[in-house]
């Protein structure tokens, strides 16, 4: 059967209308997302609210998270960590990590490394796979948590094996500088690529380097140019490595790497419409 979330949100809001937390949470998530009918932030917070106030873990992280962003209320950090804790102490893995976020960054509450990892851990330890990237680099920098290179591998591992593109970027780096790992060039380009074709400008640029120095792929200029080429829009570094390279490049090789970058983002485009696939 196909999804109709028309008639998805025609049920939900008669549930929602007699109370039911999980169908007022529901039907803020179709506002939320527009599934089913227009988009409306304002909509969604007062049915993640309602819901949220009958202790709906789920809804209690999505209103966090709309404080968070300034999304249907006004932006409010110390309001967003209020709800993500209320979500979080009930075992919710998302705002367990989003809470972990705010004591990371100190975004409502005063910046606390340890109790960032503490919940990252706990979210990490249900499969959270952006917490376990973020477990991975506390790791990885000593945040929080003693610096163990190879604890960190193992966490970045398990997010990136989620298609966590920036833990795909990270492990990547690990087998580039052999933190935790045994170098290794090839393993280094392997992460480094699925993190680039979801458009992550540091590892498309990281990329460009590896084309560019021959370490882990065979030396090319004109590939090197074109994943510079993709970033340098996003990256300043990332531009000024693909003027230099160009300075150095033939005009016809410049074309084949401009034809090139197009071919990428066309393909990179082409694979994300897809859902990665």
């Amino acid at each position: 059967m196909e999804r109709d979330y028309g008639q998805a949100v025609k049920w939900y809001r008669k549930a929602a209308e007699q109370d039911y937390a999980e169908a007022q949470s529901n039907l803020g998530e179709c506002y939320y997302e527009g599934l089913g009918i227009k988009k409306d932030y304002a909509e969604a917070v007062k049915w993640f609210r309602k819901a949220a106030e009958e202790h709906h873990a789920a809804a209690q992280g999505q209103l966090g998270t709309c404080y968070y962003e300034g999304q249907g209320v006004e932006k409010d950090h110390a309001e967003a960590v209020k709800w993500f804790r209320k979500a979080a102490e009930q075992n919710y893995a998302p705002s367990q990590n989003n809470l972990g976020v705010c004591y990371r960054d100190g975004h409502g509450l005063e910046k606390d490394y340890a109790e960032a990892a503490k919940w990252f851990r706990k979210a990490a330890e249900q499969n959270e796979a952006e917490a376990q990237n973020n477990l991975g680099v506390c790791y990885t920098k000593g945040r929080g948590v003693e610096k163990n290179d190879k604890e960190a591998v193992k966490w970045l591992r398990k997010s990136a094996e989620q298609n966590v593109a920036e833990a795909e970027y990270n492990l990547g780096l690990c087998y580039y500088d052999g933190q935790g790992v045994e170098k290794d060039y090839a393993e280094a380009v392997r992460w480094a690529r699925k993190a680039a074709e979801q458009n992550v400008a540091e590892a498309q640029d990281f990329l460009g380097e590896r084309y560019h120095e021959g370490e882990g792929v065979k030396k090319d200029r004109v590939e090197s140019y074109a994943w510079h080429s993709l970033a340098a829009s996003k990256s300043e570094t990332a531009a000024k490595h693909r003027d230099a390279l160009a300075d150095t490049m033939s005009a016809k090789e410049v074309a084949e790497g401009q034809k090139r970058t197009e071919e990428l983002r066309a393909q990179i485009e082409a694979k994300l419409k897809s859902g990665g696939k």
